[in-house]
C-alpha cells in the first residue's frame, strides 16, 4: 500500500524539521516557522506525531540498524542527522531499511486516530472498538479467528458473541490478550502496556514467558516484552478518557504531564525538579491548555508558552 503524495510530502517536511530543531543549533526563527507550518495544515501535526514516533522507535533499532538513531543526534552534524530522516521517510515508505518500524505500521493501518481524537468503530462481527488519541490498529478477520492488532496507543474493545465462535483476540508488540466474552481496554506503547478489563474476563499472555493469566473483571495488568506485572484493582482513572478526562489521585506530575502530552500536538516539556509533585483532579483531555492552566492555578506552577506548539512547565518560583 502506498500513501497519498500528500502524506509524504508532509512527512518529508516533518523529517527536515525534525533534524533541524533537534540539531543543537536551531534558532528562535526557527523555532517560530516550524509552529507556522505545524499551525497551516492538520496533515502537518499528524506527520510531527509520526516523526516523533520513528524518533522513539529508532532508539530500540538493533545492531547496525542503530547507527542512525534520531534521539540520539546530538553529537552528529545537522547533514547527518538530516540525512538519517530523510532515509526513513523515502519512497512513501519507512521500511525499506530492512527493518520495519512501528510508526511505519501506524501509517499503513485500517484504523487510526490523529492526536487529540477519539473514534468509534463497528467491526462486521457486532463488537465495537473505540480508539483514544493517536492509536493505531489493524484487523485480521477470516474464517477461524478474530484478530485486533494494536499497533500504538490504547483501544477499548466490547466484544460480541460469535455464531462461529471464532477467538477474539488483541494482540500487541509485547503480549497477546484473549477475550472471554467481554470489555476491557488495552494499551500500547513502545516498551509495554497494559490490560484492564470492565466486564467479565481475559486471558493475558507474553509469547515465550509462561502460562496466560487470567484477568476478571475490576482488574488490570502491566506487561513488557518479557514479563506480566501482578494484578492490581482498577479504580476511578481507568477509563476515564471515554468521558473526555484524566482523573488524577495522589499522581507525579510528571505522568500527568506525560499524559496530557498524548493528547496535544508539538512539545509539553517540564522542569525535573518539579516531576515528582504529587497531584489530584480531574483534567480535561479535550482542552488540554485548560487542564494545563488548572495545574498553573491549582499547584504554584508557571506555564510558559513559547508558541501553541511548544509549552514549559516549571515552579513558580523558577526563574
Amino acid at each position: 500500500m502506498s500513501l497519498p503524495a500528500e502524506e509524504v510530502k508532509a512527512i518529508g517536511v516533518a523529517a527536515q524539521w525534525y533534524a533541524r530543531l533537534h540539531s543543537g543549533t536551531a534558532s528562535d526563527a526557527d523555532r517560530a516557522a516550524w509552529d507556522s507550518w505545524l499551525a497551516a495544515d492538520p496533515l502537518h501535526c499528524q506527520a510531527w506525531q509520526r516523526m516523533a514516533a520513528v524518533a522513539e522507535q529508532m532508539a530500540s533499532v538493533p545492531g547496525a540498524l542503530a547507527a542512525p538513531t534520531l534521539s540520539k543526534a546530538g553529537n552528529r552534524s545537522r547533514r547527518q542527522v538530516l540525512r538519517s530522516a530523510l532515509l526513513l521517510t523515502s519512497a512513501g515508505t519507512l521500511g525499506w531499511l530492512g527493518w520495519r518500524s512501528q510508526a511505519a505500521q501506524d501509517l499503513l493501518c485500517d484504523y487510526r486516530t490523529a492526536v487529540g481524537e477519539r473514534r468509534e468503530f463497528l467491526l462486521a462481527d457486532g463488537s465495537r472498538l473505540l480508539l483514544n488519541t493517536d492509536t493505531s490498529v489493524n484487523l485480521r478477520f477470516d474464517g477461524r479467528q478474530r484478530v485486533l492488532e494494536l499497533l500504538w496507543g490504547e483501544i477499548l474493545v466490547s466484544t460480541a458473541a460469535d455464531p462461529s465462535q471464532r477467538p477474539f483476540k488483541v494482540v500487541t508488540r509485547h503480549a497477546e490478550v484473549l477475550a472471554l466474552g467481554t470489555r476491557f481496554i488495552v494499551r500500547s506503547q513502545a516498551r509495554g502496556g497494559e490490560v484492564a478489563v470492565l466486564e467479565k474476563a481475559v486471558e493475558v499472555s507474553v509469547p515465550g514467558s509462561g502460562p496466560a493469566v487470567r484477568v476478571e473483571a475490576g482488574k488490570r495488568l502491566a506487561f513488557d516484552e518479557r514479563n506480566l506485572g501482578p494484578l492490581r484493582g482498577n479504580d476511578v482513572s481507568v477509563g476515564a478518557w471515554q468521558q473526555g478526562s484524566i482523573i488524577a489521585i495522589d499522581r507525579p506530575l510528571a505522568a500527568l504531564l506525560d499524559e496530557l502530552a498524548r493528547y496535544r500536538p508539538g512539545v509539553l516539556r517540564w522542569d525535573p525538579a518539579i516531576a515528582g509533585l504529587k497531584v489530584s483532579g480531574v483534567f480535561p483531555i479535550d482542552d488540554t491548555d485548560l487542564a494545563l492552566a488548572a495545574l498553573e492555578s491549582g499547584f504554584a506552577l508557571r506555564v510558559t508558552r513559547y508558541s501553541r506548539f511548544w509549552v514549559q512547565v516549571a515552579g513558580a518560583d523558577s526563574r
